[in-house]
């Protein structure tokens, strides 16, 4: 879906330009391990979506960048902090050393402590008036904290050694992978002021599209690491694209009645299902 592929780099480049003025840029090892944590290398698929839902419902995509900013830190921050040896001990990180690899596990830590917290000053130091600053920061808080990406690393490590359900895995994968996918999407809506039916929408498509995306990593990475709870481990190939399929059609149906004013987030569920990157 080459569409999907050219939105998503627009989204990336719109983001990329702006990304600089929201880091800091001393000389120091922690900023510049902030730095480097940052250059992903990835599709920004977060920044993407938060773009991408401003724009569906009437926000001007430009004005969502700090709420992009800050969840792209806060992905940032958990991979750096995913990757220490105390957690998942992986030494690259797409292709290049980790964090605490480059910098040392010190300094790695402290450059994901001060990515977090520099998240939270993104959106305190934007121009939305401070009841629109205050629900962003309270949703971001929410998707971050013990209830969101937190929780879902802790249990993470738990079913290394544990036998996990489906509705075990659906959980973990809702607060390790989907919690920063769905405040991504509603921090689109924060900054469109959208109303509660379009946000439900959002969030429907959010889950689904978070579960989804999981999916498909598993997918991509069968036979990886041994010992991980993964859909493919815990279903099969053929039962784990079963239920990409499912969700995909999920996500679709959440926000069928706008696909037509948004080609890239009624597409980009059907593009996760043949991804091979």
């Amino acid at each position: 879906m080459p569409d999907v592929q050219a939105a998503l780099r627009d989204y990336a480049s719109i983001f990329e330009a702006a990304l600089p003025r929201f880091l800091p840029r001393g000389d120091d090892p922690v900023q510049q391990a902030m730095r480097y944590g940052m250059e992903t290398g990835g599709k920004r698929i977060r920044p993407a979506l938060a773009l991408a839902f401003c724009e569906l419902f009437g926000g001007k995509p430009e004005r969502v960048l700090p709420f992009a900013a800050a969840v792209e830190m806060v992905h940032g921050y958990s991979l750096i902090h995913d990757d220490l040896p105390c957690m998942d001990g992986d030494d690259l990180r797409r292709g290049r050393p980790s964090c605490h690899r480059q910098f040392g596990e010190a300094t790695a830590l402290l450059a994901g402590d001060a990515l977090l917290t520099e998240a939270f000053a993104c959106i305190a130091n934007s121009a939305f008036p401070p009841p629109v600053k205050c629900r962003a920061i309270s949703v971001l808080a929410k998707a971050a904290g013990a209830a969101g990406i937190i929780a879902g690393q802790q249990l993470d490590m738990l079913y290394e050694n544990t036998p996990v359900t489906r509705a075990g895995l659906e959980d973990m994968n809702r607060k390790k992978t989907g919690a920063l996918l769905s405040v991504a999407c509603l921090l689109g809506c924060v900054a469109a002021n959208a109303g509660f039916s379009q946000s439900f929408s959002a969030a429907r498509y959010a889950d689904a599209l978070g579960l989804l995306f999981q999916i498909t990593d598993d997918i991509l990475d069968a036979g990886g690491e041994p010992g991980k709870a993964t859909w493919v481990s815990l279903l099969g190939s053929d039962g784990a694209r079963a239920a990409a399929l499912e969700y995909a059609g999920t996500a679709q149906a959440a926000i069928a009645s706008h696909a037509g004013k948004s080609h890239f987030l009624h597409e980009l569920p059907g593009w996760l299902l043949t991804r091979n990157a």
